[in-house]
């Protein structure tokens, strides 16, 4: 596939995105540790992050490493809406934007040259107009591969713009940890911690066969491969959703397990009520749960048609947490995700689907009574009176 012979790729990512927004709008928060979310940390300033605070640390946790810190609850709406003035700022530089998440997106400014400049001065004027319209930082970064582009953004952070010139592509990304090179998650940089290897640099000496003997196929191959910096993925507009899913932080609580199966309720009320409103539908059931000890473990089942009925879906998420119940045993429970992949576009077709029958009328009934009295006009008995978590920003669907 064509890769340009120049830096023309802009990886634009947000600076601690939702605390950015509240120091914004909060001038007494400009300059101090804030963190955003009271049980888990949703988001931390960088003088928070500099006590070592995370997101999705407890916040209990967060507050003993930062006993400053200002805790404020978020404000989904305000980031939804400085989003939405950041992604206009994007839009209004090139056509070609790949939306990564609400804060961070890619853009193609190769064929922008005679018009905007080159493609250094873009980002400077992209991340001049993000402050100047939206009031928030930004951080840029550059390159021919939409890897090298993302990974040069990491590494100017906070608020920084980094070019990666072509010729000095390689004597940049080899000295980095492992850790930047996607695919490598705790546990495969645990593995190659293990084999003494810490740098991208000992990595590309490796041949992918031996990658492959160590990692698996997919991450051998993939990580030989980045670690050339071979990416040849161009910027895609328009892409939809693989996948669409919610999850929810539990603190270190232990809850009981009609509470975890209201969670899993409420997970999956939310997920299909998107999926029938992007008319889309899927066979691919997944659960991710994250435990006391920061492990995590993800199950799937693939039915035997594609659907995007409530009742189906819980069913399959039921399942799907009753094979796991010992590890939630063992290890207690921090975090439960659900998610449901093999998506095709429904649309129309949904209700005629034998496998959805009659039940999916009564969800697109009850889907469009909430659409006219608001989301809590019509809920589950079993929902009524619990607190369902926060719904995050997102993409559309």
């Amino acid at each position: 596939m064509f890769v340009s012979s120049e830096a023309d790729i802009l990886h634009a990512d947000l600076d601690a995105f939702y605390a950015s927004v509240e120091q914004r709008d909060d001038r007494r928060l400009r300059g101090r540790p804030v963190i955003v979310g009271g049980g888990v940390v949703l988001a931390a300033s960088y003088e928070a992050k500099a006590y070592g605070v995370r997101t999705a640390m407890p916040g209990g946790q967060a507050r003993r490493l930062c006993p400053r810190a200002i805790v404020v609850p978020p404000r989904m709406a305000a980031y939804t809406e400085a989003s939405r003035a950041v992604f206009e700022v994007f839009r209004s530089t090139t056509p070609l934007v790949e939306p990564l998440s609400i804060d961070e997106a890619f853009l193609a400014v190769g064929g922008l040259r005679r018009i905007a400049g080159p493609p250094e001065q873009i980002a400077h004027r992209l991340r001049r107009e993000v402050a100047a319209q939206v009031g928030l930082p930004i951080t840029v970064g550059v390159a021919r591969t939409k890897f090298l582009a993302k990974v040069a953004s990491q590494v100017a952070k906070p608020d920084g713009l980094l070019v990666v010139a072509p010729e000095r592509e390689l004597e940049f990304l080899h000295p980095l940890p492992v850790e930047l090179l996607w695919g490598v998650g705790a546990v495969t940089a645990d593995k190659l911690h293990g084999w003494g290897i810490t740098t991208v640099a000992q990595v590309a000496e490796l041949s992918e066969a031996s990658l492959v003997s160590l990692l698996g196929r997919g991450v051998g191959r993939q990580l030989h491969a980045l670690a050339h910096n071979r990416d040849p993925r161009r910027v895609e507009t328009g892409r939809r959703r693989g996948s669409i899913g919610s999850q929810r932080a539990l603190g270190r609580r232990r809850r009981s397990p009609e509470e975890l199966d209201a969670v899993l309720i409420g997970l999956v009320d939310r997920v299909t009520r998107r999926m029938r409103s992007a008319g889309r539908v899927g066979r691919t059931v997944m659960l991710r749960l994250r435990f006391d000890d920061f492990t995590r473990a993800t199950r799937s089942h693939t039915m035997a048609g594609a659907t995007a009925q409530t009742d189906a879906i819980l069913g399959a998420v039921r399942a799907l947490y009753a094979a796991a119940r010992p590890l939630v045993a063992q290890r207690g429970l921090t975090l439960i995700g659900i998610a449901v992949g093999n998506l095709d576009d429904g649309g129309a077709v949904q209700l005629a689907l034998p496998f959805d029958g009659p039940p999916m009328a009564l969800d697109i009934a009850l889907d469009h009574v909430r659409e006219r009295f608001g989301s809590a006009a019509v809920t589950r008995g079993v929902l009524l009176g619990r607190d369902q978590g926060l719904e995050m920003p997102r993409l559309p669907d």
